[in-house]
Formats: C-alpha cells, sequence, structure tokens
C-alpha cells in the first residue's frame, strides 16, 4: 500500500510539473511549496474510492446473501409442504388399499358361504 501511495504521489507531481511554466527565479520559491502538498491531498482520493468500492462489494455481498437466504427458506418451505402432501396422500392411499382388501375379504366370504350351502 506504501508503494502505491508513492506511486500516485509521483505520478501526481508529474502532472503537475509538466502543466506548470517557469517562472520567474525570483517567484520559483513560491510555487515549489505549493505543489508539495498537491500530492499529498491527492493520494487519499484514491484510497477514499477503494474504500467506498470495497464497502460497496461488502453491502452487494451481504445483500446477496439475504436474497440467497431468502431463496434458500422458500425452498425450504416448499419442499416441507411437499413432504407433507406426499404423507397425505400415501394415508390415503394406505386407507384406500386397506377398504379396498376388507372388500375382498367380505366377498371372500359371501362366496365361501355360497360355496358351502349349495351341496
Amino acid at each position: 500500500m506504501k508503494k502505491t501511495l508513492l506511486v500516485a504521489a509521483l505520478a501526481a507531481l508529474s502532472l503537475v510539473a509538466c502543466g506548470k511554466k517557469e517562472e520567474p527565479k525570483a517567484s520559483a520559491p513560491a510555487p515549489a511549496a505549493a505543489p508539495a502538498p498537491a500530492p499529498a491531498a491527492a493520494a487519499p482520493a484514491p484510497m477514499d474510492a477503494a474504500k467506498d468500492a470495497a464497502a460497496k462489494a461488502v453491502d452487494a455481498s451481504k445483500d446477496m446473501a439475504a436474497k440467497t437466504a431468502d431463496v434458500a427458506n422458500a425452498a425450504k418451505d416448499a419442499t416441507g409442504k411437499a413432504v407433507e402432501a406426499t404423507k397425505e396422500a400415501a394415508a390415503k392411499s394406505v386407507d384406500a388399499a386397506k377398504d379396498a382388501a376388507g372388500k375382498a375379504v367380505e366377498a371372500a366370504k359371501d362366496a365361501a358361504k355360497d360355496a358351502t350351502k349349495k351341496p
């Protein structure tokens, strides 16, 4: 990070130096003091932008995690409902099978009675 800050400061100083016209030597010391704070002031801007971008990325990740959790909960609820519906359908099938078996037993008994009555 220190290297990045140093490179940014040098780049800012280079850009400031390129755009400056030479002034008479009498006023040279005064402008030399003014450009020195400019790189220091310019360096925080990229850092702030990087911090803002990182904060936005963190917020986006949190939002996506919350949405993923919502989808997972919805899937869990749907699965639970499907399981309950399957259990109910299976219970109805078992009851229907019991009824059919009971009727078959009664029919077999009736047939056996009829067969024994007719000699």
